[in-house]
Parts: structure tokens; C-alpha cells; sequence
């Protein structure tokens, strides 16, 4: 049956390929997996996201929108002999002007003109709440901000927007965008220029500049000359004079006091006189105090020389403490005439420095007086235009209250209002911008990481993937004891473990298209998926089943089945083949085999140690005759074998096997060399039962797997329990 299932490889390859076209294609579940997979991946860095782009948007600076609305007067309707004449697209014509001319620089000069200091000011709050270091407030011209000047369709009423960082300046310039505008029709639309406005508006112009003119030159004659203004300039030169001149007479006396006490020293040295009867010497630092405490020394000195003689040790400690004190206050001394001379250098060089800045405040002081008769001359001028600008103006002001009479066509309808709250940021707009941003990369984390992240974990990565049948799932029994675990389908205990190799053996039995006797390959990718255990509990079974079971410990580097049933691992492969691999009697009590009895249809062959060359025992006929032979004694032979990953011995034992079964361990091993290793077994014409996916905790099993009634099955289990 064997051979009729290896004559079409070809045909199963091609059936494989087509189911894989087929089943290629991930559900809802599968994405629903995916994302809880890697919550705590895309979740943190999606809120990381949102919340850090919604906390710079919720940065920006805030800005306030006021709006003032205009409404244009209706055309009228003209009757004639000829008929009626329809003026709407005249009037069209004439609102598409107004709007150039509302959006034109003149108007928006007009604006910056019209503002008056404490209304620059409002404009310039924002700017004082963080002012920059040393940089100059911006001019009134750059604080109209952005003014947007629309047309609301089909009618005539236009909509002057204002923008700004201040709520009460953004409302300010909308409406005085409508002033202006209104004061602009007046002067134009009623058609009278007299001559006198025009004249006194043109010379109030040229005074203007007469008078900036005057007021700048001014302006730079003091900035070139450091004058704040002249009386306080001449002022503060008195003042610096005095001051100094009182420095000066106080060092000059300090440095003639010095100098006595210099020449005084020098006396005193010359003559031999006694340098402590000069005070400054006799009060310097340490000197008083050595001086005293000579003094009571030799008062000391005095009284034992009553009671001693002069070679007594209390003579002989005082006589030296009087030495060193000697000593130290000569130091003292010397210490105190430096002193004296540093002091007297000092004294020296300020008052060099300071008749150096007495001359010099003397020679500004000279200046400043030859500065006022240009100083004076520039302020009168300066004067004298403003003045004349003054005059102008209040006499233009007068004669523009006479010159507006014709009504024009346009009348303010709605006043700016100050702004309650900024349009910007609009956090509504924020909050939908950080959460549909927090959802894309989530999303995008989680799916972009799951095709990164190459591991095994569901029945899609199996199934669809891989392409091999899922045979079961194993729960992680790593809280059950190690003398247990391997033997589980052997004793009569209930647990959930036993219920999931029972799957597993079911499965095998309904992907299996071979009949009994057969051998079954159990192995895996990488070391520590749970082969083994899945070659016992396999093995325990269908022992159970009432198949007699023969159970191959073929992993010769790191044999492991001898420990789990506590057998010695004396017998086995290695000493039956370095015995000359005999095939003849009965297998089942030949003495080099030594297969052991473990239960009544379980059986045990072990490697019988360890081998550094385990390929020369495997490649060998007399091994693929032993498991042929093996076959007549046993219904079924369970092989386990070294992980495909680490060495290549499995596949040799798979070249003489009938089936495999592939264990592998949840988010151990990747599924491209699942699948790698999968073709090579395939390649050798192995008949591939499924894959038993190993190590998942109930709560996985639940969500990473097709088994819709797990949790039924759990509820059942207990109350059957």
C-alpha cells in the first residue's frame, strides 16, 4: 500500500498546490488573531503616536477669526421707452471691484494708518507674553495678521474675515477693514475732489515727512553723540566729575599717609629703634598678639629664674619659646612693612587711574558744552515742523466734515465680535486627527509585524501557510511533573492533556491512508519543541487502542526516552548494531535489542548510549531491514528523532519510515523552515500525517485555533470531572 501511494507524487504535489491557492487566504479570525497577538506591541505605539501628534497640534499657537458683514445696495431697476433694463450684471461687476479693492494694499495702508498707539498695542499683547531676548516688537504693518474678504453667493453681502492671536485685535481689524472701506466709497464714489482737500491732504503729507525728517536727524545726532538729552547728558558728566574728584582727594591723602609711614620704617631701621612703636606695625595681623605672648613669657622666664638655675629643664622650654616666638613676630614684622609697601603701590596706581578718569570726564564735560548750539538748533527745527504738521491736519480735519454729502452704496450690516474661544487648534479636529492616526498604526503595527514575524502560531500558519493538516493542538503541560508528563496516555488520569493526544491520534488515523503495521517519524525543528513528548503520548495511544506498540528511541546523540520510563539505557541501537546487526530469531527477545516491556501493548527500544557518528547506524540496510522486520512483531513502530534544524539524521530515518508527523512548539520556530524542511520530507516520498502544534495555554487554544468548542469542551470536561 506503501508503493500505491508513492506511484503519484506528482498528482498529490499538484492537488497540495491547488488546495494552497485555495486555502491562502486569511479570515476576520485570523486578523482578529493577529491583533490580539501583538496588543501590547501596536497599542502602546499607537497611543505614543496619537497622543504625541495631538499634543503638538494642541501646541500651536491659538488664533481667534472675527467677522464683520457689508451689504451692497440693490440695484435699481431703470424703465425706458425702449423697455426695462436689467442692471444685475453691472452690479456683478461692480461688487467683483470692491472685492479687489478690499483685497488691495492701499486699504490695507489705510488700515495700518488708521490704528492709534493703544490699539498697536492690542495687537502686540500676544508678543509680550514670550517675548524673545533682544529682538524689537513687530511693526503695526506685520500685526494685521490675515484678512480674508468673501463674497456670499447670489447676493450682495460680502464678509470681511479677520485672523490674529488676540481675540480683541482680530475683531478690531475686521471692523476697521469695514471703516476704511466705507470712508474709501465716500471720498471716491461721490464724485466731488475739491481742490482745497485735495491741497491740504497733499501738504499735510509734505509737513508730515518735513516733521519724520527734522524728528530723525535729531534722533541721529543724539545716537551718534550718546545723548540721552543734553541737560540730562550734561548732568550726568557733573555728576561722574564730582564723584571722581572725591575718589581721587581720598586715595591721594591714603598714598601720602603711606608714604610718612614707608619713611618712618626706614628711620627706624636706620637708627635701630624699636619698629613696634610704629601703629600701623604694632597693630598688623599676628603682631599684637606675639607681642603679648612674648611678653608673658618672659614674665614666666622671670619667676622660675627665682626657683631654677639656668640649665633646668622648665628654663630650658621657656628660653626656647621666647626664641620662636622671636622669631615669628620678626615674620610678623616683615610681613607688616610688605604689607605697608603693597599697600602704598596700590595706593599709587589708583590714584594714577583715577586723575586719568577725572581727565576724561573733564574733556567729555568740554565737548558736551561745544554739542549744545547744534543740539539746540536741530530741537527747534524739530519743533517748529511739528508744529506746522499739527496746524495742517487740524485744518484739513475741518474741512473733511463738509465734503461727504452723497449717500454711498454699501452700509455696514454686522459688526465684528470679539471671539469666545480660538478656531485654532480645533481640537474636535485634533481628537478625529490623533485617533484616526492612533488606528493606522495600529493596524499597521500589528499586520506589518505579522508579516515580519515569521514564528508558528495559528492553524493558518499550518493549514494555509505551510500547508500541511493540523492533527491537534497540545496544551502546555509544563505544570505537570516530568514523571507524569511523558506516560499520561498510560494511566487512567483525567486531564486535559489526555484529551488533546487523543485528537491527535484520532487525526492521525483519518489523514493516515496506509494500514497497520506501519512506522510513524516523529520529529521537529528545532531541540525543546515536545517531540518526545509527543512520540510517548502518541505511542501511549494507540497502545491504548489495543495497537501493539513499539516505541524507537532513534535520537543517538541526546537519547531521552530511558529517563522518562526509568529504564537503563544499556541495550538499544548502538550495541545491537556494533554487534554485528543481527536480523535472525525473534527481535522482540533478542538480548542486543533489549526492547523493554512498558506496558501491555507498549514497548521500548532504547539507542543504548550515545554515538558521535550516528549517520554510519542509520545509513546502514541492516537499520532500514530492522524496522521492516520490527513491522511483523509490532503494529506500529514510533520513531523519535534528532530535530531536522540541528542535524540532518531525520531525514535519513525518514527515508525508511512510512509516515511523519512534525511537532512544533507555538512562536518557536519559523515557518519558512517548517516549510523547507517539510519539501525535503516530501521530496523523499514521505507520506505527511500533519503537524502537532505544541506549548499553547488554554486561553491560546481558544483563540489561535479553529476549535470553535474548546470551551465547551472545558465546561464538560469539568462537570464529567
Amino acid at each position: 500500500m506503501a508503493e500505491g501511494t508513492g506511484n503519484h507524487p506528482e498528482n498529490e504535489r499538484k492537488l497540495h498546490d491547488q488546495e494552497d491557492q485555495v486555502m491562502e487566504r486569511r479570515t476576520l479570525r485570523d486578523y482578529y488573531i493577529i491583533l490580539r497577538e501583538r496588543l501590547w506591541i501596536a497599542l502602546p505605539l499607537a497611543l505614543l503616536v496619537a497622543l504625541g501628534v495631538g499634543y503638538y497640534q494642541a501646541r500651536e499657537l491659538p488664533m481667534y477669526a472675527s467677522t464683520a458683514t457689508m451689504q451692497f445696495e440693490k440695484p435699481e431697476t431703470v424703465v425706458t421707452t425702449q423697455g426695462v433694463v436689467d442692471a444685475s450684471v453691472r452690479s456683478d461687476i461692480d461688487l467683483n471691484t470692491y472685492l479687489q479693492i478690499l483685497n488691495s494694499n492701499r486699504l490695507r495702508a489705510k488700515v495700518v494708518e488708521s490704528l492709534t498707539p493703544d490699539e498697536v498695542r492690542i495687537l502686540q499683547r500676544p508678543y509680550l507674553k514670550n517675548p524673545v531676548p533682544g529682538a524689537a516688537l513687530p511693526p503695526a504693518a506685520a500685526l494685521i495678521g490675515s484678512v480674508s474678504i468673501d463674497s456670499i453667493r447670489n447676493s450682495f453681502l460680502i464678509v470681511v474675515t479677520a485672523r490674529n492671536r488676540d481675540p480683541e485685535a482680530a475683531a478690531l481689524i475686521a471692523q476697521r477693514y469695514v471703516d476704511q472701506f466705507v470712508l474709501y466709497l465716500m471720498e471716491n464714489v461721490s464724485g466731488r475732489n475739491e481742490v482745497a482737500v485735495e491741497f491740504l491732504m497733499q501738504r499735510a503729507e509734505q509737513l508730515r515727512k518735513e516733521s519724520e525728517e527734522k524728528a530723525q536727524r535729531l534722533q541721529a545726532y543724539m545716537q551718534q553723540h550718546n545723548l540721552v538729552s543734553l541737560d540730562n547728558s550734561m548732568s550726568i558728566i557733573d555728576d561722574r566729575l564730582r564723584s571722581v574728584n572725591t575718589a581721587l582727594t581720598g586715595v591721594r591723602l591714603r598714598r601720602i599717609e603711606l608714604e610718612t609711614l614707608v619713611s618712618q620704617t626706614e628711620e627706624y631701621r636706620a637708627s635701630g629703634r624699636n619698629l613696634l612703636e610704629i601703629s600701623f606695625i604694632a597693630a598688623h595681623g599676628t603682631v599684637p598678639t606675639l607681642k603679648n605672648q612674648l611678653a608673658m613669657l618672659r614674665q614666666d622666664q622671670a619667676r622660675l629664674a627665682e626657683r631654677y638655675f639656668e640649665r633646668h629643664p622648665k628654663m630650658i622650654d621657656v628660653a626656647n619659646a621666647i626664641a620662636v616666638t622671636e622669631e615669628q613676630l620678626e615674620r610678623a614684622i616683615a610681613l607688616a612693612i610688605a604689607d605697608m609697601g603693597t599697600s602704598l603701590s596700590e595706593a599709587r596706581d589708583n590714584e594714577r587711574n583715577l586723575q586719568e578718569e577725572y581727565n576724561r570726564h573733564e574733556r567729555n564735560a568740554l565737548n558736551l558744552r561745544e554739542l549744545r548750539v547744534d543740539f539746540e538748533s536741530l530741537k527747534s527745527e524739530a519743533d517748529v515742523a511739528r508744529s506746522n504738521y499739527t496746524q495742517i491736519l487740524d485744518r484739513l480735519n475741518q474741512t473733511s466734515t463738509t465734503k461727504y454729502l452723497e449717500k454711498v452704496p454699501v452700509r455696514p450690516l454686522d459688526r465684528a465680535q470679539v471671539p469666545g474661544a480660538p478656531y485654532s487648534p480645533n481640537m474636535q479636529r485634533i481628537l478625529r486627527t490623533s485617533i484616526g492616526l492612533g488606528l493606522l498604526v495600529f493596524f499597521g503595527v500589528a499586520i506589518g509585524l505579522s508579516f515580519i514575524d515569521d514564528r508558528i502560531k495559528s492553524t493558518w500558519d499550518v493549514e494555509s501557510f505551510i500547508g500541511v493538516n493540523l492533527l491537534g493542538i497540545i496544551p502546555d503541560l509544563s505544570s505537570v511533573k516530568d514523571s507524569e508528563k511523558y506516560s499520561m496516555m498510560l494511566s487512567d488520569k483525567q486531564a486535559p492533556g489526555v484529551e488533546a493526544f487523543l485528537s491527535v491520534y484520532s487525526a492521525a488515523k483519518i489523514h493516515s491512508k496506509l494500514d497497520f503495521p506501519k512506522s510513524i517519524l516523529v520529529t521537529s525543528t528545532i531541540p525543546g519543541e515536545g517531540k518526545t513528548l509527543i512520540s510517548c503520548n502518541l505511542a501511549g495511544s494507540f497502545a491504548r487502542h489495543g495497537k501493539k506498540t513499539l516505541l524507537i528511541d532513534c535520537d543517538l546523540r541526546r537519547p531521552m526516552l530511558h529517563r522518562h520510563f526509568g529504564q537503563e539505557n544499556k541495550t538499544g541501537l548502538i550495541p545491537w548494531f556494533e554487534a554485528g546487526a543481527g536480523l535472525e530469531g525473534d527481535l522482540t527477545t533478542d538480548a542486543g535489542l533489549g526492547i523493554i516491556r512498558i506496558e501491555e501493548n507498549l514497548s521500548l527500544l532504547c539507542s543504548g548510549g550515545r554515538s558521535k557518528s550516528p549517520t554510519e547506524v542509520l545509513e546502514h540496510p541492516a537499520f532500514g531491514q530492522l524496522l521492516q522486520r520490527l513491522k511483523k512483531h509490532y503494529d506500529l513502530v514510533v520513531v523519535d528523532s534528532p530535530p531536522l534544524g540541528a542535524v540532518t539524521d531525520s531525514l535519513l530515518i525518514a527515508e525508511r519510515t512510512d509516515e511523519v508527523i512534525y511537532v512544533c512548539r507555538f512562536n518557536r520556530a519559523y515557518r519558512k523552515h517548517i516549510k523547507l524542511y517539510i519539501r525535503s520530507l516530501r521530496n523523499a516520498k514521505n507520506e505527511i500525517l500533519g503537524i502537532v502544534l505544541n506549548g499553547l495555554s488554554p486561553r491560546r487554544i481558544e483563540y489561535y485555533s479553529n476549535y470553535r468548542y474548546y470551551r465547551s469542551y472545558k465546561k464538560y470536561y469539568g462537570a464529567q470531572s
